[in-house]
């Protein structure tokens, strides 16, 4: 990777350190031209007729957002958000007393509460899969609790909360082989490193543009494989899904497609496929090597600090660093980093609530490198940590 040159083409790094790309990346060049180049033209033409000219273009981005994930433009569907794509999912299976979902501590906030509106709903049971000694889903219990009644096996690849890269491979292996339904949540792990459905072998994967993606935010993805239409019953449905029988019935239409609204953002589609195109270009091999590589260097230089503490679980640890000073409120440390020009965010115990209930950590200070931060960026960022430890202490 030329980084001079990536940083050139990312306006943002010329300004600030951004170190909180879990939250949202920066935009590069051609992501904000592609987005501006269409707002511009539907002022000029119309917003109907602007879309209409553009209709090749727009539908590219299914075919590159399935290339992305290694599955094809008919098995994906456009949302606003990731959260929105992982409920079109969710809400389409059907539970009822006695049904169980298993899902890990890692687990995102909204699903957590998704899982437990539908218990709350229908008398089914949700079962939090227990953490290995390495603090990620421990897939031999996972393997003993999935039995009969087991109807989704939910997971979150890479926690909001830290840098933890649960097992998706062995956890798709597992559900496979009995039969269950896998639900991913891939919104921290796409475009931070390679995401392949089928070697992953989850049923639904969803996952935001906005963040390791570098897209606009206002956008999100879900991918469903075929064989997953037969047990998914979509709970909402407009004139994008399904087609009018004519009568009093309605069938749904082919793949994804079903899950679709008619009205969506095109210059925030645009501005995604550019993003996910430079991706691409770039390689997520080599993404996800540099990427990893910053978040290791940036952890093994905060763990060497006295008085700082790290906090990220996992045998594999991704981008995302999370620590504490441990005489200083994470506000009050992300406070100190933003006063030097360094982009940061802390956790929050409601959007991790099994990994508060497990840990009670939280909050925490979250920082998150993406490809085109360098490492004297992330040395910068170690120094705050080192003054304002030294200065707790004392």
């Amino acid at each position: 990777m030329d980084i001079d040159a990536l940083r050139k083409d990312t306006p943002g790094t010329a300004h600030r350190v951004h170190l909180n790309n879990a939250g949202a990346g920066l935009l590069s060049r051609q992501t904000l031209e592609a987005m501006t180049a269409h707002l511009e033209l539907e002022a000029a033409i119309g917003g109907y007729e602007a879309a209409g000219r553009q209709r090749d273009m727009i539908d590219a981005t299914y075919a590159d957002i399935a290339r992305l994930v290694g599955g094809r433009a008919a098995e994906i569907a456009l949302f606003d958000n990731s959260t929105h794509a992982w409920n079109a999912a969710f809400y389409s299976l059907t539970f009822k007393p006695g049904d169980r979902i298993l899902t890990g501590r890692a687990e995102y906030g909204s699903s957590v509460l998704a899982y437990l509106q539908v218990a709350r709903r229908t008398g089914a049971e949700v079962v939090v899969v227990p953490d290995d000694a390495y603090g990620q889903l421990d897939t031999a219990a996972l393997a003993d609790l999935i039995d009969e009644r087991t109807k989704l096996v939910g997971v979150t690849h890479i926690p909001t909360s830290g840098g933890l890269i649960n097992p998706a491979a062995e956890i798709g292996r597992i559900t496979r082989a009995a039969g269950v339904p896998f639900l991913l949540d891939a919104t921290q792990s796409v475009g931070q490193f390679p995401v392949d459905v089928a070697e992953i072998g989850c049923d639904m994967l969803t996952a935001t543009g906005r963040k390791f993606l570098r897209g606009p935010r206002g956008t999100g993805f879900l991918w469903v494989r075929p064989e997953a239409l037969e047990y998914l019953d979509p709970f909402v449905t407009e004139i994008e899904a399904a087609t009018w029988d004519g009568e009093r019935g309605f069938s749904w239409h082919d793949g994804a497609r079903r899950f679709r609204t008619w009205e969506v953002s095109y210059s925030n589609v645009l501005g995604l496929d550019a993003a996910v195109r430079q991706a691409l270009d770039l390689g997520l091999d080599q993404i996800g090597e540099r990427a990893l590589a910053l978040g290791g260097y940036l952890r093994d230089r905060l763990e060497a600090l006295p008085g700082v503490t790290t906090y990220d679980l996992g045998r594999d640890r991704c981008a995302i660093v999370t620590a504490k000073v441990d005489a200083l409120r994470a506000a009050d440390v992300a406070a100190a980093l933003a006063q030097r020009g360094i982009n940061v965010t802390t956790t929050t115990p409601e959007h991790t609530q099994f990994d508060t209930e497990n840990r009670g950590v939280h909050p925490l200070v979250r920082l998150s490198p993406h490809y085109y931060n360098t490492e004297s960026e992330l040395d910068g960022a170690v120094e705050v940590f080192a003054e304002l430890a030294h200065t707790a202490k004392r």
